[in-house]
């Protein structure tokens, strides 16, 4: 059974590359602090696999963490401090696992990559 961690970033942002990069950042540490240490631990061992997904918009990325919780699957929402490219409080993007790869799969296989 493998595992991944995938990350859902707004495109209707724009965000530079630099800011994406720091946010999916943001985004698989907390999921990464926020999980299961076991499945952290087999997730790691696999190599810690992660997915960048493109999601259009705010509204799309509140439905996707809907699923997430509907699955019982980890997931954290990331805020932007608002220091340089966008106001302070906007969702950047969701983070999703690690989890067992066909679980997150079921939910994200819809959506492309960043």
């Amino acid at each position: 059974m493998s595992h991944k961690l995938v990350i859902l970033v707004r495109q209707d942002l724009k965000l530079p590359k630099g800011k994406m990069a720091v946010q999916c950042s943001h985004a698989s540490v907390e999921c990464v602090l926020k999980s299961n240490r076991r499945l952290v631990d087999a997730w790691r061992k696999e190599g810690g696999m992660k997915v960048v997904l493109k999601v259009a918009d705010k509204k799309e990325l509140f439905k996707f963490k809907q699923l997430a919780n509907d699955n019982n699957l980890k997931n954290v929402v990331i805020a932007d401090a608002g220091k340089t490219t966008v106001q302070p409080g906007t969702i950047t993007c969701l983070g999703i696992g690690p989890d067992e790869e066909d679980k997150i799969d079921s939910l994200t296989k819809i959506l492309k990559m960043v």
